[in-house]
């Protein structure tokens, strides 16, 4: 099954964690890169009331053709118990009929707020949700 590993990272915590798993498993790996990154200040700010909200942010192209995969690893890190707000603009592009595993990655808390939600948004997509993990980051 060919599979993507699409991550938003804003420290590397997340970009690490992605990296060994898609070396792992031997997925493709993609970026999700936000169009202005947003100052410290603006992420656990507005950053914080969009991911809430479930507000999108405006994201780069991505590189790769998300319809060429099986399935689709999207890793997030977590703010104020959400994915970011680019992740929920990764996840409105998802094609139909993939199979969708999250993983949520945070150095504290979970994402228990925001995870019927989240998991929601990708089947309202025509995705099939295989996984949800929330995962503390060292």
């Amino acid at each position: 099954m060919k599979t993507l590993i699409l991550f938003y990272s804003y420290s590397g915590n997340t970009r690490r964690i992605a990296q060994n798993k898609a070396e792992e498993i031997g997925a493709d790996i993609e970026e999700i890169s936000e169009v202005k990154k947003p100052s410290v200040l603006a992420a656990f700010t507005i950053g914080c009331y969009k991911a809430i909200r479930g507000l999108q942010s405006p994201i780069k192209p991505l590189k790769s053709r998300l319809s060429d995969y099986e399935c689709i690893i999207i890793m997030s890190p977590i703010w104020a118990h959400h994915p970011v707000p680019a992740v929920y603009t990764a996840i409105s592009r998802l094609p139909a009929g993939r199979k969708v595993e999250l993983v949520m990655v945070s150095a504290s808390s979970g994402s228990q707020n925001s995870a019927k939600k989240t998991m929601a948004l990708v089947e309202a997509r025509g995705c099939e949700v295989v996984a949800y993990t929330d995962l503390k980051a060292k």
